[in-house]
C-alpha cells in the first residue's frame, strides 16, 4: 500500500526528520516503520536508512554524518518538558552543541524503552521521566562521546586523552586536528561500545542546571508540530461515537436511518462502548451522530447525585476503615488530650479537560495494527491492543506524537479511546486508517475523573498546646481497582494513591492513625495531575493550620517544629516564607497562608497572599519554593512549578464536576470552570539548591495551592473553607 503522511500542508510545514543522511553512528535501535511513513515530520520516529541502522548499541542516540544529534525520547512529550530534559542529560555527557540536538519519540517498546521505575513497562507518569533516567540517558551520551574520540584518536595517531570534545567538536591541540561528530560518525560506528564510562562530575556541568531553550517551543510556534489531530493518510477516515449519557448504561436498540442520509457518512456500527459513526471528515461524523437514534437500557445506570454521593460517604466514614497507617494508641491518646479538633473536608470529582481532547489514529492490515497518537502508556497500550486483535504485542506498533495536555488522562489503564478506536478500524476494509476524535463534550461527560473525597479529620493537643494524636478517615474510589496495577499498589485493602500524603504524614506526633474506605460506583476515576495529594494535601495542611489557631500558635512556627526531623520539609518551607515576607502585614480583607508538601520525592512550599471582596477570593501572589534535586533545567522547573499551581488554583477557586440523577451536569469550558488569565496571580519560583538526584516537578505544585489559599482565606476573613472549590460567605 503506497501512501504518504501529510500534516495538513495548507497551514504547516515539514520539518526534515533528519535521518536519511548517507551514513553515521547510531546509538539506537530505531522503530521499524513502513516505507511510506519516512517522510516523517517532528515528534515522529521515522526510519533510519540501513546505513544507519547496522550499529545499534543502546536505543537513546543517534548521530549523522550531517553532524545532527537525535535523542530518543522514551517518554511522552505533553507540554512539560520533557523532550527538553532528556536531551540535556545527554548532550551534557556527550558535549553536544545544543543547536544540532534533535529529539524523537521512541517507538512502543519495553524492552528498550521501559520506565525504569515501572519493571517491564513503558509510559510516561507520576513525574518520573528525568528521575528515571538521570543516569540512564547520560551512560548514552558519554557512550557516544567515548567512541568519537576513540575514533579520532586512531584517525590522527593520538592519544585519546589529548583529544577534548566541546560544543560538537573535537580537538586535537597538539596537532591542531579538528573535527565535528558528523566528520567522526561513520568511524565512531566501528568502535566497540563501552562497558563502562565516566559520567561527569556537577562541577563540570556545562548544560545541567542551565536555561537551555525548550527542543519543542519552535514547532509548537510556527506550527509545524505535529499531533494526533494533524495526522493524515490516504483514505483515511474519521469516527466519533454516541456513548451513554449514563454510566453503565448499555444500548438497547438504534435507528441509523436519518443518520446515513447525512452526505460523507460511510458507515455506523455499534462497538462495544457505543454507536460509532465513521464519515470522511469530523464535521461529517458529528452530524451523523448527532442524527442517531439510539435507545439505552439504563436499568445497571449509575442515577445518583453528587450530594447522594457525598451523603453516603458520611455514612461510612462514621465506621472504621481499612487501616493505612497505625501508629501508637490514637484512642487512648485522644482520650486524654487536653484540647480535640475536628473538621470535615471534601473535594468534588474532576475532569481531566486537557486542551487538545480524546484521539487516535489506527490502521489494521495484515502485518497488524499501527498507532499514531500521544502515547502515554505505551505497553498498557500496546497489550491492550494486541488482545483485543489476537496480536503479539510487537504486531502493534505506535508512533508517539506531541500531546496537547493529559493531566493523567492519556494513561488510562483500560485504555478506553484507545481501544475504541482499534474496535473501530476492525469494522473497516484491512488497510484503512481511520482517526477517532473525541469532542470536549465527550471526554467532559463519558470520560475518566478524579474520584470526589471525604476526609474526616480529628486530632488532640496535650497540656502545653502540642499536637500529640492525628486520626485521619479517608472515603473514595480507589482509581487502581480493577487494573493491572491493583496487585502492585493495593496492600491489605489500601489503594496506596488513595492515602498518599496522610499515611506518611510528616509532623512529629506520637499517635497517628489513618483509615480508608474505598466505595465502588460505576463513575470511572483515574489519576489526575499529583493523583492522591490532589485532595491529602488540602486535607492535611489546612487541618494543621487549625491546630495551630487552637494552639494559639504561628502557622509557619508551628510546622517548624513539628518538621525538625525533615530537613527538606523544612528547607522550602523557611525558603517560601523568607521570600514571602511573611510577617509584613498586609491590608484589611487580605490574608497569607501557607502549606507545605511532599510528593513524587518532590518538596514544594507554598505561601499564597489573597484579597476576599464580597465572597470571591482573589489571589494577588504566590509564592513557591522548590526541593527537587539536581535542577536539570530551572526554566523548565519555574513553568511546571508555575503551570501546576495554576492548575491546582483552578480547582481551588472554580473547576467541579457534578452529577443530577447520574448526568454530568457540565460540558465544556463554559460550564466546567478552569482558571481564567485574570485569575493568575502575581508567581514567584525559588528553587532550592541540590546535588541530590533530580525528581519530579510536572504535579507537586499542584496539591499545595488549594491549602495555602485556604489557609490565607481564613487570616483574611476568619472563615474556615473546608470544601472545594473554595466559596466563602
Amino acid at each position: 500500500m503506497k501512501s504518504e503522511w501529510i500534516a495538513n500542508l495548507s497551514r504547516r510545514r515539514f520539518l526534515a526528520a533528519g535521518v536519511a543522511t548517507a551514513a553515521g553512528l547510531t546509538l539506537g535501535v530505531m522503530p521499524i516503520v513502513r516505507a511510506e511513513m519516512r517522510k516523517s515530520g517532528p515528534g515522529f520516529a521515522g526510519a533510519a536508512p540501513a546505513e544507519q541502522t547496522a550499529f545499534q548499541p543502546n536505543a537513546f542516540l543517534r548521530i549523522g554524518s550531517d553532524n545532527q544529534v537525535t535523542v530518543i525520547s522514551k517518554h511522552l512529550e505533553m507540554g512539560q518538558g520533557t523532550y527538553t530534559g532528556l536531551a540535556t542529560l545527554v548532550a551534557e555527557e556527550l558535549d553536544a552543541a545544543w543547536e544540532q540536538v534533535r529529539v524523537e519519540g521512541a517507538p512502543a517498546d519495553a524492552k528498550r524503552y521501559r520506565n525504569l521505575f515501572w519493571g517491564e513497562a513503558q509510559g510516561t507518569g507520576g513525574s518520573t521521566a528525568i528521575a528515571n533516567s538521570w543516569t540512564q540517558m547520560r551512560k548514552a551520551g558519554a557512550a557516544a562521546r567515548q567512541m568519537l574520540v576513540e575514533a579520532a584518536a586512531k584517525q590522527w595517531g593520538a592519544k585519546a586523552d589529548d583529544i577534548q570534545v566541546e560544543s560538537g567538536v573535537l580537538t586535537h591541540t597538539v596537532s591542531g586536528r579538528r573535527a565535528s561528530f558528523g566528520e567522526l560518525a561513520d568511524a565512531a560506528a566501528q568502535q566497540p561500545v563501552p562497558e563502562d564510562v565516566l559520567l561527569k562530575e556537577p562541577e563540570a556541568f556545562r548544560l545541567i542546571g542551565k536555561r537551555l531553550p525548550r527542543k519543542d517551543s519552535p514547532e509548537k510556534i510556527d506550527g509545524s508540530a505535529v499531533f494526533t489531530i494533524d495526522v493524515q493518510l490516504h483514505a483515511m477516515a474519521t469516527a466519533v461515537v454516541a456513548h451513554p449519557p449514563r454510566f453503565g448504561a448499555q444500548v438497547r436498540s438504534f435507528d441509523a436511518k436519518a443518520a446515513k442520509t447525512i452526505r460523507g457518512v460511510k458507515q455506523i456500527v455499534q462497538i462495544p462502548s457505543g454507536i460509532a459513526v465513521v464519515g470522511g471528515d469530523f464535521w461529517s461524523a458529528k452530524q451523523g451522530r448527532d442524527a442517531l437514534q439510539v435507545e439505552w437500557d439504563e436499568s445497571e445506570a449509575f442515577k445518583l447525585s453528587s450530594k447522594q454521593v457525598l451523603d453516603h460517604y458520611r455514612e461510612l466514614a462514621n465506621q472504621p476503615g481499612v487501616v493505612a497507617r497505625n501508629q501508637g494508641d490514637s484512642d487512648a491518646a485522644m482520650a486524654r488530650a487536653e484540647k480535640v479538633i475536628e473538621a470535615e473536608y471534601n473535594v468534588p470529582f474532576l475532569a481531566h479537560a486537557p486542551m487538545e481532547p480524546m484521539d487516535c489514529v489506527v490502521r489494521i492490515d495484515a502485518s497488524g495494527c499501527e498507532i499514531w497518537n500521544g502515547e502515554q502508556m505505551n505497553t498498557g497500550d500496546q497489550m491492550a491492543v494486541a488482545g483485543v486483535l489476537g496480536l503479539m504485542p510487537e504486531q502493534v506498533r505506535i508512533n508517539m506524537l506531541y500531546a496537547g495536555g493529559s493531566f493523567g488522562r492519556r494513561a488510562n489503564p483500560k485504555a478506553d479511546y484507545v481501544l475504541e478506536a482499534v474496535h473501530i478500524a476492525k469494522t473497516l476494509p484491512p488497510g484503512t486508517p481511520v482517526k477517532l476524535i473525541w469532542t470536549r463534550e465527550d471526554d467532559m461527560r463519558g470520560g475518566y475523573y478524579r474520584p470526589l473525597y471525604l476526609h474526616r479529620l480529628k486530632a488532640g493537643l496535650d497540656a502545653d498546646n502540642r499536637p500529640m494524636v492525628w486520626q485521619q478517615r479517608i472515603v473514595g474510589q480507589s482509581i487502581l481497582a480493577g487494573t493491572p496495577f491493583e496487585s502492585m499498589m493495593v496492600k491489605d485493602g489500601v489503594d496506596q494513591t488513595s492515602v498518599e500524603g496522610a499515611a506518611n504524614l510528616p509532623y512529629a506526633m506520637e499517635h497517628i492513625h489513618i483509615d480508608l474506605h474505598s466505595p465502588q460506583l460505576p463513575v470511572p476515576v483515574l489519576w489526575w495531575r499529583s493523583v492522591g495529594s490532589t485532595h491529602t494535601a488540602f486535607a492535611v495542611e489546612c487541618f494543621l493550620d487549625e491546630l495551630a489557631a487552637a494552639a494559639g500558635r504561628d502557622p509557619v512556627a508551628f510546622r517548624r517544629e513539628l518538621l525538625a526531623g525533615h530537613p527538606r520539609h523544612l528547607g522550602v518551607l523557611n525558603l517560601a516564607v523568607e521570600k514571602a515576607g511573611w510577617d509584613e502585614p498586609l491590608g484589611r480583607n487580605r490574608g497569607r497562608g501557607v502549606a507545605v508538601h511532599e510528593s513524587f520525592n518532590s518538596y514544594v512550599a507554598q505561601v499564597a497572599e489573597v484579597t476576599v471582596r464580597r465572597g470571591v477570593v482573589y489571589v494577588d501572589r504566590v509564592v513557591i519554593a522548590v526541593d527537587c534535586g539536581v535542577p536539570v533545567n530551572p526554566d523548565i522547573i519555574e513553568a511546571q512549578m508555575q503551570g501546576g499551581m495554576g492548575f491546582g488554583l483552578a480547582a481551588t477557586l472554580a473547576s467541579e464536576l457534578t452529577f443530577k440523577e447520574g448526568r454530568v451536569e457540565q460540558s465544556n469550558f463554559h460550564d466546567y470552570l478552569t482558571l481564567r488569565i485574570d485569575q493568575m496571580p502575581e508567581v514567584e519560583v525559588y528553587i532550592v539548591p541540590s546535588t541530590e538526584p533530580p525528581t519530579g516537578v510536572g504535579e507537586p505544585a499542584t496539591p499545595v495551592i488549594a491549602p495555602a489559599v485556604a489557609n490565607a482565606v481564613f487570616a483574611a476573613t476568619g472563615q474556615r473553607l473546608r470544601q472545594l472549590p473554595l466559596r466563602p460567605a
